[in-house]
């Protein structure tokens, strides 16, 4: 049964005024929710007497993630970012080497591969699924070319044949940056599963949550040892514990990369209840899409597409309005009434950042196009019927002008 956290409208901090945590919408755009055991198996973690990363939980969470992807070996992480950093790591990104990533994206997804030294490629997205597009791809390649990292919108899958055709022609490896797309599926196989390696995401907004955290997927065992020591701080700590070597010490580069045990415990009842979770999600996704479809065809409003060989992940729902003017009195529309809806990514290649590295209007039209007009409708696991029907009916008395 899914439950919603409930939180005292003011907080108070010693030495500090009281604050006022009520966000003040009715409906807000997302809302964490327990669904099974999380603060039972938190207690577990205490009575264990392990919080620290890779207890219990974190060992429950990664087998079960192995199974249900089919993959080598998960290692959770402290966030998706982290993951993401990790991977630079293991793929040894050196000052001088290109990565390419759509600009259409979290910032996280490149400034892994910068703080590493490497130069960002921003690709364009596809018109129909915001997803990196294939058919530019190659025309981005060079000889310092060290990465492709292409991310799963909204938990629907790139077109990952030709992207990993491509990869493999020049030679480059492919990172899947799969924060929204866990469950998610491209022609049969899991997302996740394409690129050498790929990150996750249990951030709050996501699917299956713990606040924080997140998880490095290896897909190609030559790097799943050298993953433990960077994870562990360049440490062979984690052989030393399976008894591989009579003590650890400093081997290679490295960071604090585990996640606590009590999140873990958390994220694993989470896991446990993945079927309830993707059905309930599945059914505010398709609530959205067939009772906006009148109303979004008439004003000429495009919502999701989702290719028939994907299955998708149900992350979020979105709407692309025809205009910057109408999404923002959009937004105003559903605020006076409550109810909280938000735009979403800034294309990174016309950033303060993205300009550094070469970046320019009209480099990625589709992205520049759809970032102004995106808006995301309130989405999270135990969003009441009734109260998806007032943000339906609060949308379709809106008139675009």
């Amino acid at each position: 049964m899914v439950t919603s956290l409930v939180l005292p409208e003011t907080v108070s901090v010693p030495g500090q005024p009281r604050q006022n945590t009520n966000r003040s919408y009715r409906i807000p755009f997302n809302r964490p929710t327990l669904v099974g055991k999380e603060l039972y198996y938190i207690s577990q973690v205490i009575h264990l007497g392990h919080s620290a990363g890779d207890g219990a939980f974190s060992k429950r969470c990664h087998a079960l993630l192995e199974e249900i992807l089919g993959a080598p070996k998960v290692l959770l992480t402290t966030s998706c970012t982290d993951a993401l950093e990790l991977s630079a790591l293991l793929l040894d990104i050196q000052p001088g080497d290109e990565v390419i990533v759509p600009s259409f994206t979290f910032v996280s997804t490149i400034n892994a591969f910068v703080l590493r030294g490497a130069k960002p490629v921003f690709a364009d997205v596809r018109p129909d699924t915001l997803n990196l597009d294939e058919r530019v791809l190659e025309g981005l390649i060079t000889e310092r070319t060290r990465a492709i990292v292409p991310v799963h919108y909204a938990g629907i899958g790139c077109e990952m044949d030709e992207i990993d055709a491509i990869a493999q022609k020049h030679g480059i490896r492919v990172v899947e940056d799969n924060a929204h797309g866990l469950l998610g599926k491209y022609r049969g196989k899991n997302l996740g599963t394409f690129g050498c390696l790929a990150t996750q995401s249990f951030h709050e907004t996501k699917n299956f949550i713990c606040g924080e955290g997140g998880a490095l997927i290896i897909n190609d065992t030559s790097l799943i040892e050298r993953a433990e020591i960077l994870r562990e701080k360049g440490t062979n700590r984690s052989r030393f514990f399976r008894g591989q070597v009579d003590k650890y010490t400093w081997v290679d580069l490295g960071s604090s990369f585990l996640l606590s045990d009590i999140l873990a415990a958390f994220l694993y009842a989470q896991l446990e209840e993945r079927e309830e979770i993707q059905a309930t999600r599945r059914r505010i996704w398709e609530y959205y899409d067939e009772q906006l479809r009148d109303w979004a065809t008439e004003f000429e409003i495009r919502q999701p597409v989702v290719p028939a060989h994907c299955d998708q992940a149900y992350h979020m729902y979105y709407l692309l309005m025809p205009s910057l003017s109408i999404r923002e009195a959009f937004i105003d529309h559903l605020k006076a009434r409550g109810i909280l809806s938000v735009f979403h990514y800034l294309p990174l290649h016309l950033s303060d950042m993205g300009r550094r590295f070469g970046g320019k209007e009209g480099d990625c039209p589709v992205v520049e196009d759809v970032s102004d007009r995106l808006v995301r409708l309130p989405f999270f696991n135990d969003l009441a019927e009734s109260d998806q029907a007032s943000v339906v009916e609060a949308i379709t008395e809106f008139i675009p002008r």
